[in-house]
């Protein structure tokens, strides 16, 4: 069996993930500009989020061309992680609503941390597929951005509690890192 069954499974629930976070937005009572200011915390937010799930969505598109036969597990952790990601919309409203206040800051750091740890069992998962060729593992075991992540969410949670911003920093720089899907994946592809 093949994982486009679960690739489009996983495609339908980060679409509504998306859509539940877009739907949290509410009219502003105003009809005027800074009516729209007052929502910032909401609309960072959800910029985050929406890059975010973007980030997972396009990466997870990626990693599933390496499956070589589908199996329970595999389905299992895929649904870990979509089980994480489908938290982002909770984190995401109570982090606007409460304009990035430390505690909400910190639990979507944390919500991102076990996404990103989701990930990283799904991939391993993958990778043990391809044990017996060693120049596919080689390639996959190169893994930096998967090693750094953890660490940034971590002081991402930790500085919640210090400054906002300062958590916000680590957030935007892993976004950053993975805003280019993991190269990794189409170099191992091509030598197949």
């Amino acid at each position: 069996m093949k994982a486009n069954r679960m690739e489009a499974f996983s495609d339908g629930v980060l679409a509504i993930i998306i859509t539940i976070m877009v739907l949290e937005f509410k009219v502003p009572e105003g009809h005027d500009w800074y009516a729209l200011i007052e929502l910032g915390p909401k609309i960072l937010s959800y910029i985050f989020s929406f890059v975010y799930v973007g980030i997972y969505w396009n990466n997870h598109h990626h990693l599933l061309h390496m499956v070589r036969t589908m199996n329970g597990p595999l389905m299992w952790l895929n649904l870990l992680l979509l089980f994480w990601l489908s938290l982002v919309p909770f984190t995401t409203a109570w982090m606007g609503e409460s304009h990035f206040a430390a505690t909400p800051t910190a639990l979507y750091g944390i919500v991102l941390l076990l996404a990103s740890f989701s990930y990283w069992l799904l991939q391993r998962a993958i990778i043990n597929q391809h044990s017996g060729d060693s120049s596919f593992v080689r390639v996959m075991g190169k893994d930096w951005k998967g090693k750094l992540s953890p660490l940034l969410y971590l002081a991402a949670i930790l500085t919640a509690y210090v400054s906002p911003w300062i958590s916000g920093f680590f957030f935007v720089l892993v976004a950053v890192i993975w805003f280019v899907p993991d190269k990794r994946i189409e170099h191992a592809l091509k030598g197949h």
